[in-house]
């Protein structure tokens, strides 16, 4: 497997007006061959006159020299004129490099080019940071000089993974059948779990467009219209609070098929995740993916996206402690909760400051504390709550949890979200932690049976955990009128280590069942036809029965170069406010603008130049 592939394998030959080959195709095979190069100049070197340049692009370097006793007076000024990133046109004759002087770590180390002719085509300002792996430039910088940064070759070769993996997409699913099909950008806004970006329109004031959180409604009339298998590389738009792998516009490959199930997505998807990874990072992914439901993911890993790397596996241990002398645990059980626990494998030798540390990463999910204790060579543990159990407790406890000596047990009481959670947090630090999540491997797992609502509190009424398009899981229709906490939903989650790479579902395709839905979400007949009624009469026409997934690019391509963030794959990346800081997007618009789109900015709300 290749962590940070290179570029693309360079044409040989490059015919256009200012080269005949790249700067990464020259060998000791063209030895003898007049050439023409073009590209930035990475480095300059001069040794009383005899000047060596590192010529760049996008595919490698090649070596320029320029020997006074051979080259022009004019080519030997312009040789001497150039400095970092200018931009030359360099015709000359390939040669071997002296014995000795070989570079190994390049293609063209072998070789360099004796240079007949040297021409500047662009003279370069001092970049404000350097053009290099090397950089140690802070993300802001970069992204305000993000055409220099993608200079990079390191950044240069995401690109080009970033196209290998799309076009390998592309092949696999035209091969399965699948026809790509654009859907809008500008379209109605319906609730799709965040925030909308609205446009304002010119031709018809207060009404808006919405871009596109994703082409969920479109997918599913492409399938009304019979295009039985669709894809898209399609550009999405969320509003809402960023993290590592989240962007306000990102990129997510959208599949729907006809007359499908849970298993046909599931193998095409695991078809197109395999040709993905070979294409990218030459990886061969094991087929087909682990699978656990939704309720094993929360019981075993308190996560719904668990990271199957390494173990560390989630126990409750409510029944054992609910009547022990230390009163956390115990009270913790009597108001309803649970208390659960992890054998930390080799965390037995932990510092009373580590331990502190997954104290408070626990703590960032609600946990107020992280009980201990570590399991000694001779078997007994000890630790500031190991008083208050029995020795044949504590036997109990590390059967339960797995421990062994050198363990470290770690247990948090309270409510089963926040057991759950705060303890998921503290696996995955763990696993960080003890190097067992380690990069360059991949595990894949289908997470399935999803509840199919969720209870809102705050509006007290019912969810869609997915969203209302999902299909309800056919044993539990009989729950919808009487318990719809008991529903499962045909959804079904691609998680790849700790991060979830797709969402989809099977689909509701009776208009009758996608009315109920709507009725238990306590929509009005109003309401859905103002934001559905185009949706629920395309499916009065004969809908034949789909399901379909949506895996994000940019994650899938993060997650194969164990990247924290999804903008060190994308070129023109926002920052964590959401700010484009390179052409200081979003900005204000004109007066004039505004009016015609009949929007009128509170003045406490202008900008200060406005004012």
């Amino acid at each position: 497997m290749t962590s940070n592939p290179q570029a693309s394998t360079p044409h040989q030959s490059l015919e256009t007006l200012y080269r005949s080959h790249s700067c990464g195709a020259l060998t000791a095979a063209d030895v003898g061959a007049t050439v023409k190069l073009a590209g930035w100049a990475a480095n300059r070197r001069d040794f009383g006159g005899l000047i060596f340049i590192d010529l760049r692009d996008r595919y490698g370097i090649t070596q320029v020299v320029v020997d006074p006793q051979r080259a022009s007076k004019e080519t030997h000024a312009a040789a001497e004129s150039v400095r970092m990133e200018f931009v030359l046109g360099v015709t000359g004759k390939v040669q071997r490099r002296l014995a000795g002087k070989e570079n190994p770590n390049l293609p063209t180390g072998q070789i360099e080019v004796i240079a007949e002719k040297v021409e500047v085509l662009s003279v370069a300002q001092t970049p404000p940071f350097e053009i290099t792996d090397r950089c140690k430039a802070n993300e802001d910088l970069r992204l305000k000089y993000r055409y220099l940064d993608l200079r990079r070759p390191e950044m240069n070769a995401r690109m080009v993974m970033r196209h290998r993996v799309a076009l390998a997409v592309r092949d696999y699913l035209s091969a399965q059948g699948f026809v790509e099909i654009e859907t809008p950008i500008l379209a109605k806004s319906t609730p799709e779990g965040a925030r909308d970006y609205l446009v304002p329109s010119r031709l018809y004031h207060g009404k808006f467009y919405a871009l596109p959180q994703s082409p969920q409604l479109f997918k599913q009339l492409l399938m009304v219209a019979g295009f039985d298998r669709y894809f898209q590389i399609a550009k999405c738009m969320r509003d809402e609070d960023l993290r590592g792998n989240r962007q306000p516009e990102f990129t997510q490959i959208d599949l729907e098929m006809s007359y499908a199930g849970q298993e046909d997505v599931f193998r095409v998807t695991e078809g197109m995740m395999a040709a993905a990874f070979k294409a990218g990072i030459n990886y061969d992914l094991k087929v087909p993916f682990a699978r656990l439901t939704y309720k094993e993911c929360m019981d075993r890993f308190g996560s719904d996206k668990p990271d199957l790397r390494f173990g560390l596996e989630l126990r409750e241990v409510s029944d054992l402690v609910k009547d022990a002398e230390f009163k956390v645990f115990r009270e913790a059980v009597a108001k309803g909760g649970i208390v659960k626990g992890l054998a930390a494998t080799g965390a037995g030798a932990y510092s009373r400051k580590q331990i502190d540390d997954l104290t408070a990463a626990a703590a960032v999910f609600g946990a107020r504390g992280l009980a201990w204790l570590k399991l000694e060579a001779d078997g007994k543990a000890s630790g500031p709550i190991a008083k208050f159990f029995a020795a044949d407790l504590t036997a109990r406890l590390v059967e339960r949890l797995g421990g062994k000596p050198g363990d470290l047990l770690l247990f948090v009481a309270d409510s089963a979200k926040v057991a759950n959670n705060s303890l998921s947090a503290v696996r995955s630090k763990l696993g960080a932690d003890l190097g067992l999540a380690k990069d360059g491997e991949f595990a894949c797992l289908w997470v399935t049976d999803f509840p199919l609502f969720a209870w809102d509190e705050e509006e007290k009424r019912w969810a869609s955990e997915h969203h209302p398009f999902t299909a309800p899981n056919w044993d539990d229709l009989q729950h919808l009128d009487t318990d719809p906490a008991k529903v499962r939903s045909q959804s079904y989650d691609l998680v790849i280590n700790d991060w979830e790479m797709a969402s989809g579902s099977v689909r509701i395709h009776d208009s009758r069942l996608q009315k109920k839905i709507f009725e238990i979400l306590k929509l009005s007949e109003d309401e859905i036809q103002k934001r559905f009624g185009f949706f629920t009469e395309a499916l009065s026409y004969g809908t034949p029965p789909h399901a379909g997934i949506a895996p994000g690019l940019d994650r899938l391509l993060a997650r194969m170069l164990s990247l924290s963030s999804i903008a060190e794959i994308m070129a023109f990346p926002k920052t964590q406010r959401a700010i484009d800081a390179m052409t200081g997007a979003p900005g204000d618009v004109s007066e004039r603008q505004l009016k015609e789109l009949g929007i009128v900015i509170p003045e406490e709300e202008q900008a200060p130049e406005k004012k």
